[in-house]
């Protein structure tokens, strides 16, 4: 039986990657953070204590604190470790860049030299993004594309990205990069823009609300479901040689074609008129506004397009992914109708 630990676990990322494992006879170890409240929705179903998997343990731990980082490694001893815990939204790292980097950029650091000095024989994945390709010199981007991150996110985690590189280089580990573009699903957090959405479609289709408010409709992003890009990040630690992955479904669509598809599939054909901040989609059955631009939702420095050309892992990983965007569309907002009572 092999061990995994999986920091992050308590995420959508995590949650999906230890069902993964867990599927394939791993005994599984997660590091969770110490609140006052319980953060474990996306796992109960997976925890013993809960008539879920025996070979779930959780340990708590935190990227800023070294000395829990060594104690659960030494203590587990993993085969394979997955690095998902981070500050992971974009937007609030802007408000938040001093703490965004000290956990995703700092963080990182902490848990290879502690893995260089516990378990030095452990293969290691590191969550990059495609965020760190920001600016992009090319449409689409893969493992060659330059990187020119555009938020404090981003930057912490092109340091991370680079950290991982060198503990490669320098010490010889195990360790990879997965520059992972945009991926969703119902378990995404309701601060991201995908959530926000699917779950306002829901509570209007439900009638507890009438409209929501986005920030940049423009922009595009290549999205893709989750649970498919957990089983990348498994097969990039199988690969024979440590390596850094593009993975990506290979579409791009706007913030506003999530909407319009969302919107749809909840029985509303939204009609758009006015431009930038004016601009505002409407129910086009009876004309009622739902979709309003809001300019707080603006970030100091946007990034307009991320496409993936992620050839290199369908071809030496192996990967495909089975759900296309229009059906992680209707999958999340499936999701939140139910969660509402609407379906």
């Amino acid at each position: 039986m092999k061990t995994a630990l999986i920091t992050g676990v308590t995420g959508q990322d995590g949650s999906y990657l230890a069902e993964l494992l867990l599927d394939k006879g791993y005994a599984v170890h997660g590091v969770v953070r110490r609140s006052s409240t319980f953060n474990r929705g996306r796992i109960d179903h997976l925890r013993k204590g809960s008539g879920g998997d025996p070979y779930l343990h959780l340990h708590y731990g935190d990227l800023g604190d070294t000395e829990s980082l060594t104690t659960i490694l030494a203590e587990v001893q993993p085969d394979e470790i997955y690095n998902l815990a981070a500050q992971s939204h974009v937007g609030i790292s802007f408000t938040m860049p001093t703490y965004t980097g000290e956990v995703s950029g700092l963080g990182t650091v902490r848990l290879l030299e502690a893995v260089r000095q516990i378990v030095p024989q452990a293969r290691f994945y590191q969550a990059s993004s495609s965020e760190l390709f920001g600016q992009a010199l090319e449409v689409p981007q893969n493992e060659q594309t330059p990187f020119h991150p555009r938020s404090p996110y981003a930057v912490a985690k092109l340091y991370s990205f680079w950290a991982t590189v060198n503990f490669r280089e320098a010490y010889g580990l195990y360790a990879s990069n997965g520059i992972l573009f945009n991926h969703e699903s119902p378990r995404r957090g309701e601060n991201f823009v995908t959530r926000k959405i699917t779950r306002a479609v829901a509570e209007i289709a439900a009638g507890q609300r009438d409209w929501l408010s986005l920030g940049n409709l423009e922009a595009r992003r290549d999205w893709g479901f989750a649970g498919d890009f957990v089983d990348a990040m498994w097969r990039i630690l199988q690969a024979d040689d440590p390596d850094d992955w593009v993975v990506g479904i290979g579409e791009e669509h706007s913030v506003r074609e999530f909407c319009d598809l969302a919107f749809a599939h909840a029985g509303i054909e939204l009609e758009w008129t006015g431009t930038g901040t004016e601009e505002v989609g409407r129910d086009r059955a009876n004309g009622t506004t739902r979709v309003l631009v809001n300019p707080r939702y603006f970030r100091p420095a946007e990034v307009d397009r991320l496409l993936s050309d992620a050839s290199k892992a369908r071809q030496g990983l192996g990967w495909e992914p089975k759900v296309g965007f229009e059906e992680l569309v209707r999958m999340m907002v499936d999701a939140d109708l139910e969660a509402v009572g609407a379906k």
